[in-house]
């Protein structure tokens, strides 16, 4: 509460009011249904400002988690898309949220197709899911590396596109205005969706994606026949693995 009387008073708009007498500023903030508070205390007189308090605060704290976020090195975040080519596809749908959710917290993300027993001769149905995933992220992703086969999985790297995110995160705040919602209100929701996406998926271990285990079976002249189809129909070659390329759909 503030007790020192005269203040010097800053308008909600930035302009010089002067100094006035302590009740004469609280019934200026009261009439503009604002509050009166207290930027600079040691001053003398103290300075004043009339705003919205609540706002204040909230934009302060926004600030503060950009400051932090600035510093943040980005993590790298895998998503396993699963431990056989069998998973379902509402499963994928899952692990895509859960992707962009880590995408819009500005995180890299690789995902991980696993292949069992005789799977790994039919690579082209993971590269399908691959493409699945490709087409519910590409709004706010760019991929690194390309997806290719390492041993019995498939592997893609991505990161955000800031420019896309950042278009989206501004379509999201319109919309949020558009419903009435309060920077507050939007913050949390959109936290809370975030999250939603994170705990939506269960953990790999506890996900029964396949209908029995299968004999594992070498690599021989069958796989690399499908490697080459596989090449051509998608126009890169798989080697050398550490290459950086464009996935071309």
């Amino acid at each position: 509460m503030i007790r020192i009387s005269p203040l010097r008073v800053i308008g909600p708009d930035n302009e010089q009011i002067g100094v006035i007498d302590r009740e004469a500023a609280l019934r200026m903030a009261e009439d503009a249904g604002l509050d009166l508070v207290e930027i600079s205390p040691e001053a003398r007189p103290p300075v004043c400002k009339i705003m919205d308090y609540g706002k204040y605060k909230y934009e302060l704290s926004k600030k503060q988690t950009k400051s932090k976020a600035a510093t943040k090195v980005s993590d790298l975040k895998e998503v396993r898309l699963g431990r056989s080519i069998k998973v379902d596809k509402h499963d994928i749908d899952l692990r895509i949220r859960k992707a962009r959710a880590f995408l819009m917290d500005g995180h890299k993300v690789q995902f991980v197709q696993m292949y069992r027993g005789r799977e790994v001769v039919h690579r082209n149905l993971g590269m399908d899911i691959m493409r699945r995933v490709v087409d519910g992220i590409s709004d706010i992703a760019k991929i690194e590396i390309a997806p290719k086969h390492v041993d019995r999985r498939t592997i893609m790297l991505v990161s955000p596109d800031k420019v896309k995110v950042a278009k989206l995160e501004a379509q999201i705040r319109r919309e949020q205005k558009e419903r009435g919602l309060s920077d507050e209100q939007a913050e949390a929701e959109a936290r809370a969706a975030r999250q939603a996406a994170l705990d939506a998926v269960k953990d790999d271990e506890d996900l029964d994606e396949d209908e029995g285990d299968e004999a594992e079976v070498g690599v021989g002249e069958g796989v690399n026949e499908e490697r080459s189809a596989l090449e051509d129909e998608l126009g890169f070659d798989f080697e050398p693995e550490n290459q950086t390329r464009n996935f071309k759909r």
